[in-house]
C-alpha cells in the first residue's frame, strides 16, 4: 500500500482536520455560552455571532477546499496532465474569498470590515472565471492526447 494517499502527510492533514471538524459540530454545543465549563462565565456575543456547527461548518468547508487543491496538484504531477496544476491555481482565488469571508465573520460582521464583502465577491468572480478557464484547458488537453492515440 505503499505510494497511497494516506501516507501523504498534507492529505493526512487535510482528512484529521476535516474529521475533527465534522466530530465537533456533530458533538458541540450550539453556543459558547452553553458550554458547561464557561457556565459562570458571562459571555455577550451580539445577536449577530455564528454558532459553533456554524463555524464548523466554515472551518471544514476551508480545510476540504485546501485538500482538494493539494489533492488535484498531487494528481497532475503523478499523472503528467499539467492541465491539472493549472486547476488548482485556479481554486486560490476561490480560497481567498472564504478566507474574506471567515475574517469578516470572525469580527462579527463589522462595518468596518465590509470592504471584505466586496473583495470576497470580487474573488469568486475572479475564480470562477479562472476555474473556467482551467475547464477550458483541460478540453485543449484532452483533444490534444486524443489525436495522439
Amino acid at each position: 500500500m505503499h505510494g497511497t494517499l494516506l501516507h501523504d502527510p498534507k492529505t493526512m492533514v487535510g482528512l484529521l482536520g476535516a474529521g475533527l471538524t465534522l466530530t465537533l459540530t456533530v458533538m458541540a454545543p450550539a453556543s459558547a455560552a452553553e458550554l458547561p465549563l464557561l457556565d459562570s462565565l458571562q459571555l455577550s456575543e451580539p445577536a449577530n455571532a455564528l454558532s459553533l456547527p456554524t463555524w464548523a461548518i466554515h472551518v471544514s468547508s476551508v480545510v476540504e477546499w485546501i485538500t482538494a487543491m493539494v489533492l488535484v496538484w498531487q494528481y497532475g504531477e503523478k499523472s503528467g496532465f499539467e492541465s491539472w496544476k493549472g486547476l488548482a491555481w485556479g481554486m486560490v482565488p476561490l480560497l481567498g474569498g472564504a478566507f474574506c469571508a471567515c475574517t469578516w465573520h470572525f469580527f462579527y460582521n463589522s462595518e468596518s470590515l465590509e470592504v471584505l464583502v466586496a473583495l470576497q465577491a470580487a474573488l469568486t468572480v475572479m475564480g470562477n472565471a479562472t476555474m473556467c478557464f482551467a475547464a477550458y484547458r483541460f478540453l485543449g488537453s484532452t483533444e490534444e492526447r486524443s489525436k495522439k492515440l
